[in-house]
């Protein structure tokens, strides 16, 4: 079973990944936990590239092509072994990031980029993509909030540091993402008190979690 979690800054994903991981443990569920980018040793020097904020001059189409190069590596290395042995594969954003961030937010061309996301991934999706959605000024405050009581000193990545109408422009992507892929797609209401929004998840999940695949 591969589930991917997406949404924008501050939605609440890794938590919710962390709460989903003790939950699985809890029931015997072979489960690895990863993420994009920086899903394999390789991807974590890409991921530095891409959210160090010296890299403010980075053009959107090199950032595209970081993206879906940390995505092929996943794939080969982790993504797809992980699912030939019937574990889990539960991955913090995957594809449809790349065509939230990079197409709706950055205006790079959709048809490139779903022809790209269909190379790196080699026609491998999530069977299910939970979209935790809240309100932009909510999931910046949040992440924010983060950085100020993490020993980050302040220090927002490239991501964080953009407009309030790119990020609008992301969760706007997401949202039609999600209305083009219903079968695929669960929209979450992410300003739920945290529990209760794991409550939500798993009850989604139950019906997978005695599947084989």
């Amino acid at each position: 079973m591969f589930v991917s979690f997406e949404g924008i800054e501050g939605c609440g994903k890794t938590t919710q990944v962390e709460l989903l991981t003790t939950f699985l443990s809890q029931r015997g569920i072979p489960h690895l936990i990863t993420r994009e980018p920086g899903g394999t040793s390789l991807g974590k020097l890409i991921r530095k590239m891409l959210l160090d904020p010296a890299n403010s001059e980075m053009e959107p189409l090199t950032e595209l092509f970081l993206y879906a190069a940390d995505r092929a590596q996943h794939i080969a290395q982790v993504i797809r072994p992980a699912l030939e042995t019937r574990q889990w594969l539960i991955c913090d954003r995957f594809a449809d990031a790349t065509t939230a961030y990079q197409g709706y937010g950055r205006g790079q061309d959709l048809a490139f980029i779903q022809q790209l996301n269909q190379w790196a991934t080699q026609g491998l999706w999530p069977h299910l993509s939970l979209l935790l959605d809240c309100p932009v000024e909510v999931g910046l405050d949040r992440a924010r909030r983060r950085i100020e009581d993490s020993a980050l000193e302040g220090r927002e990545d490239r991501f964080e540091q953009q407009a309030l109408a790119f990020h609008q422009k992301v969760r706007t992507g997401y949202l039609e993402l999600a209305a083009q892929n219903p079968a695929r797609f669960r929209i979450l209401d992410a300003t739920m008190e945290l529990e209760r929004l794991h409550e939500e998840i798993v009850t989604i999940l139950e019906p997978y979690l005695n599947q084989k695949n």
